[in-house]
């Protein structure tokens, strides 16, 4: 079958990324499908409309276009309030969705009848989630490069150098959650030179973190008692709790805030899921942090927006292939024979076949089988 793919400019603040690059349209032109890209919707990420042209796909002037000609619509990020309207019944959404922080978008879904596949909640039989893993890579090291520069006391940190100098000790960092970001983030910090902590509630996995991290990282089991004791004294905490598919459970409650030094940063992750600190609010790259009882909140919701070209790179190295599964055998096709794709589906012709997403907001689930 041939299948015709869309892939507009992304619109949401300051995110320069695409959810396609050229070798990849390139790939599915080769295997007969037909691929329009939003005139301009590379060049944030470094690839010129000449780039996509040389690949075969076919350049439109406007995103209403794009939305009007696709049957399946690539994206990066979820579709933002302007896009509700210019998606069709029936069409085909293959992007981050993160549905379970936002209420607004999961009722848009639902009542334009497309058909949601969200990258975070692929899932393979191991329970890793392949096309959250290369943005986790990007968000947990930026991270640490984020949270260095804003405990430089220009931007009201607490004035410290990540790594020390000979005769003076180095920051202290906390990671909350020991998955991919949390993992990336400990390499970063450690690589830097700070003492660094990851805490988590799963002993295998700190095991295994015990033994490649280097002698400046240590492993902690993450509880409430132990994180209260451990934010009064470390410079830098990084939250990176992940449940797929659900709200991120705020493990630092706002009172935890009045016992951290003044200047402390808190850099959250898992912001996308609505955040695992209970002060998180979702800000941008041109408005990136706030301050709550002098300790500053660092919280953008597309943080691998900030550096788009090895992000697209990145993500379209581990989208592509369930992407060319779609588009030679359609959706329903594609999940029937695809356990992990099947996974992906979350809002299908106005019914939420995601657990997660409809215990978010007390929603009716169906069962994912009833739509395929």
């Amino acid at each position: 079958m041939k299948m015709i793919i869309g892939v507009p400019k992304e619109i949401k603040n300051n995110e320069n990324r695409i959810a396609l690059t050229p070798a990849g349209a390139a790939e599915l032109v080769k295997r007969g499908h037909e691929v329009y890209v939003q005139a301009g919707g590379g060049n944030g990420s470094g690839f010129t409309d000449e780039d996509y042209l040389h690949a075969g796909v076919k350049m439109l002037p406007t995103i209403e276009k794009v939305y009007e000609t696709a049957e399946m619509i690539m994206k990066v990020k979820e579709p933002i309030e302007p896009e509700y309207k210019l998606i069709k019944k029936g069409q085909i959404l293959y992007t981050y969705f993160h549905f379970a922080s936002s209420e607004r978008l999961t009722k848009a879904m639902i009542e334009n009848g497309s058909v949601c596949l969200a990258y975070e909640t692929v899932e393979l039989p191991d329970g890793s989630l392949p096309l959250l893993v290369p943005m986790s890579e990007v968000a947990g090291r930026m991270s640490v490069q984020e949270g260095a520069k804003y405990l430089e006391k220009t931007f009201g940190g607490y004035g410290v150098l990540l790594g020390g100098v000979p005769g003076v000790p180095p920051a202290k960092v906390l990671i909350l959650g020991g998955g991919i970001a949390g993992t990336e983030a400990a390499k970063m910090a450690a690589g830097l030179g700070a003492d660094v902590t990851i805490m988590d509630i799963n002993l295998r996995r700190m095991r295994y973190l015990d033994d490649i991290m280097p002698a400046n990282v240590k492993t902690m089991m993450s509880n409430e008692y132990n994180i209260r004791d451990m934010v009064q004294t470390h410079d830098l905490i990084i939250g990176a709790v992940l449940i797929p598919g659900a709200k991120a459970p705020h493990i630092v409650p706002r009172d935890m805030l009045k016992i951290m030094r003044p200047g402390t940063v808190l850099v959250d992750v898992s912001v996308d899921q609505g955040g695992c600190f209970e002060t998180t609010v979702a800000t941008t790259h041109a408005d990136p942090t706030f301050t709550i009882d002098d300790v500053i909140h660092y919280c953008v919701a597309n943080m691998p927006g900030a550096v788009p070209r090895t992000s697209t790179i990145a993500l379209t190295n581990a989208t592509l292939p369930y992407a060319l599964q779609i588009a030679d055998k359609g959706w329903k096709q594609a999940c029937s024979d695809n356990l992990s794709l099947r996974k992906g589906l979350n809002v299908v012709d106005g019914k939420v076949v995601y657990k997660g997403v409809a215990e978010a907001f007390n929603l009716s689930h169906e069962n994912v089988e009833s739509v395929l």
